[in-house]
């Protein structure tokens, strides 16, 4: 089992969290080569980054896509966590970015993609840092932090090195006013239900206020929001602080 949550840069208040996204794959460019595969690509806006840099790139989502215009690139409809047909030891490298936290059987999703890498592939994957989470996101199965994330890839890893995605000051001022935004909100959930109710309960009431204040926040912020750009981001070594982990484990 695993959920659908889909960040898109059509949407003018998603501005800070799409470039954000898009940083992984600015990163990863850096990083990758060869036989690419990247599990849960969503919308497909990272093909266009990475995949001109691999010999071959596998994407692999369960909804369709439409952006697989470069030639290197095939897709596959799979529900993770099963990669099945596709054959052990044939990548070079794994992505997976903002999928894990997804994933019912997260071992078992990180066991497939072990399978799927060559000795010495790596795989390269970004989840949100539970300690920087402003409220529960109810289409998140879990979040981790850094520890509980290094634990989970040294089950089948052989080596795992945790980086962090950090901000600047700009992104941290709208870090701030978000954080206020919807501690707003959640002031009226006296009884904390948002971490006691079912998931499937939630995700309607999440959207449409996420949502709300996603647009509040471009709506009083538009000068600050419009100028966030990838270049705002860093990594560095993960702490408590980063916005996401970033971590690279080597089979």
């Amino acid at each position: 089992m695993q959920t659908a949550e889909r960040s898109t840069g059509l949407d003018p208040s998603e501005h800070v969290i799409y470039n954000r996204c898009l940083f992984a794959y600015e990163t990863a460019s850096g990083m990758v080569k060869g036989d690419i595969i990247e599990l849960g690509s969503g919308e497909g806006y990272g093909m266009r980054i990475v995949a001109p840099l691999a010999t071959r790139y596998l994407a692999i989502d369960k909804f369709d896509t439409s952006l697989t215009d470069a030639g290197n690139i095939e897709f596959r409809k799979l529900i993770l966590p099963s990669l099945a047909g596709i054959a052990d030891n044939s990548f070079d490298f794994a992505l997976t970015f903002q999928v894990i936290e997804h994933i019912k059987d997260h071992r078992q999703f990180v066991k497939e993609i072990h399978r799927v890498l060559k000795p010495g592939g790596k795989i390269l994957a970004t989840t949100p840092n539970r300690l920087m989470s402003l409220t529960r996101n109810p289409w998140h199965i879990r979040e981790y932090t850094a520890s509980e994330l290094k634990n989970l890839l040294l089950s089948s890893f052989s080596t795992v090195e945790m980086k962090g995605v950090y901000g600047n000051e700009k992104v941290m001022d709208y870090h701030r006013r978000n954080k206020a935004s919807v501690e707003k909100i959640t002031r009226f959930d006296i009884l904390k239900l948002q971490y006691h109710l079912p998931r499937l309960m939630l995700q309607i009431p999440y959207d449409l206020l996420n949502r709300m204040n996603r647009r509040k926040l471009l709506g009083e912020n538009s000068g600050l929001v419009n100028q966030v750009t990838t270049s705002d981001f860093w990594i560095d070594d993960a702490s408590d602080s980063c916005f996401d982990l970033f971590a690279i484990a080597v089979k």
